[in-house]
């Protein structure tokens, strides 16, 4: 049982979404409830309520994709919807009593550790300033959109938007609507907007990998069972993380072989055989994020959708010039340009022990001690921090809650005015990760992908090289004794 001891210590969270009430609930399971979970959004459920494209889904089943400790037997069907997830972690923060500390519309902009005093100082884009002893960052991968440095985008005259802010008040009823892009957001609404628009198309750089999944809709009768039988369900998670996790999806020449052929055998529903051989990779599956879609090669059997593989030159008021001088007229522009992934924390202005910048901390690239500390910045966790991504973010993402809230308790129980992970064990699994990413060949090598995996510097820092559960055993000893600590 959590001790009253100290427990009125302030903690601050960065981001409402599944890493952010998580956290919250694990740390008032200590007995913590001096705790303010700041959000830029007006809602909770971060990139699940700002993600709301047509056909928005999960790439992970949601058995496994939810936390296991409020398991939810309905789910329509095995990869869950947008709406669906959302729903899920507004149900969990008010079973757990955790949307009570969310301050929505607060986004943080910068944060500045003060020696003297031992607190962080949260700056906000509204101007005001706010303190905390404690800050975990739940703002993860995928918080700092990307749009491409072509040409005459601002001047384009028609309607354009990301993807990941979809402007439903525009509808694409009878409309040219132009794709930039075919990765994870395009193959998912792709195939639902060439069902509305007169005309779809997509402008593809590089042909990705996009494999099939077992995804039918549960029937009334499986949902019922589950739900009459909760154990079922914890089954069916537990088959899902053993058949997922081997660990050896990317080091296994074998079985990145038999991805392929399950991608080539998807391909093989294009009727086109041009088409066919510009909707095929290159690359060696697992170089760059893996895709999981039922419909979006079928779909490009469809008469009013083209596929564009000539480079962009530019961007006109009217569309998209390629770089064979032709010009794509569309009167409605989506940049399906996903996520500055690289950049983490960096996306906010952090100063930590005597001033040290993050962004010179992190010049070759983000880096993290088990994902979720860095040396010169005491106090500040990560959730889903720096070479971590592999799997069930939101099962990585619990483990890592329950790590960061033993620390929040030592803190507490010894009276300490700060932690901070010391210097040489943080660059000694500094150059052990990396190393063992150099062990995986189809991410190692510089020229093998242009990924999303790959800081400037050509550092990897999205990627955990094992097992999701070779994760979790990594950080079940919160190794206090490679902390630097001050008493207060």
């Amino acid at each position: 049982m959590a001790s009253d001891v100290n427990r009125d210590i302030q903690i601050a969270i960065i981001g409402a979404g599944p890493g952010g009430l998580c956290q919250a609930i694990k740390l008032t399971e200590q007995g913590f409830e001096n705790i303010v979970i700041y959000e830029k959004g007006s809602d909770l459920g971060g990139t699940w309520n700002h993600n709301r494209y047509p056909g928005c889904e999960c790439d992970i089943p949601s058995h496994l994709y939810s936390f296991s400790f409020e398991l939810k037997p309905d789910w329509s069907k095995p990869y869950g919807r947008q709406h669906e997830i959302l729903d899920y972690l507004h149900q969990c923060a008010k079973k757990y009593d955790v949307e009570r500390f969310c301050r929505f519309d607060s986004e943080v902009r910068a944060l500045r550790w003060d020696d003297e005093r031992a607190h962080w100082t949260l700056e906000f884009a509204d101007g005001r300033k706010e303190q905390a002893q404690i800050v975990v960052s739940a703002i993860g991968m995928f918080n700092e959109l990307v749009y491409p440095e072509i040409e005459g985008l601002d001047d384009y005259q028609g309607v354009k938007f990301h993807s990941a802010r979809w402007n439903w008040d525009h509808s694409l009823e009878g409309r040219t609507v132009g794709v930039i892009g075919s990765a994870a957001s395009a193959v998912q609404f792709v195939p639902e907007i060439v069902k509305e628009a007169g005309n779809v198309v997509v402008f593809q750089r590089t042909a990705n990998w996009v494999l099939p999944k077992e995804d039918e809709p549960f029937t009334r009768e499986q949902l019922d069972y589950f739900r009459s039988h909760p154990e079922a369900v914890a089954e069916m998670r537990q088959q899902i993380f053993d058949g997922t996790d081997s660990g050896d999806a990317f080091t296994n020449t074998e079985r990145r072989a038999e991805m392929e052929e399950a991608g080539k055998q998807a391909i093989a529903i294009v009727e086109d055989p041009v088409l066919r051989e510009k909707l095929t990779p290159t690359h060696d599956w697992g170089c760059k994020r893996p895709l999981f879609a039922n419909n979006y090669y079928e779909t490009f059997n469809r008469p009013n959708i083209e596929l564009v593989t000539d480079g962009i030159d530019r961007i006109t008021p009217k569309g998209v010039e390629t770089v064979d001088g032709r010009e794509h007229e569309v009167d409605t522009l989506v940049l399906a340009t996903g996520f500055d992934a690289t950049k983490y924390l960096s996306v906010l202005d952090v100063q930590g022990r005597g001033g040290l910048d993050i962004q010179d901390a992190w010049a070759d690239g983000a880096q993290a001690y088990r994902g979720i500390t860095t040396s010169g910045f005491p106090n500040l966790f990560m959730l889903y921090g720096p070479n971590i991504n592999m799997g069930s973010l939101i099962t990585m993402i619990e483990w890592q809650t329950e790590h960061i809230a033993k620390h929040v308790v030592h803190i507490a129980d010894e009276d300490l005015a700060w932690v901070d992970v010391k210097s040489e064990p943080h660059a000694a699994y500094q150059e052990k990760i990396q190393k063992e990413i150099d062990e995986v060949p189809v991410w190692s090598s510089p020229t093998a992908c242009n990924t999303y995996y790959r800081a400037p510097s050509g550092r990897v820092v999205t990627q955990w090289p094992h097992s999701m559960g070779a994760y979790r055993e990594s950080i079940e000893d919160p190794e206090f004794e490679v902390y630097e600590t001050a008493s207060r």
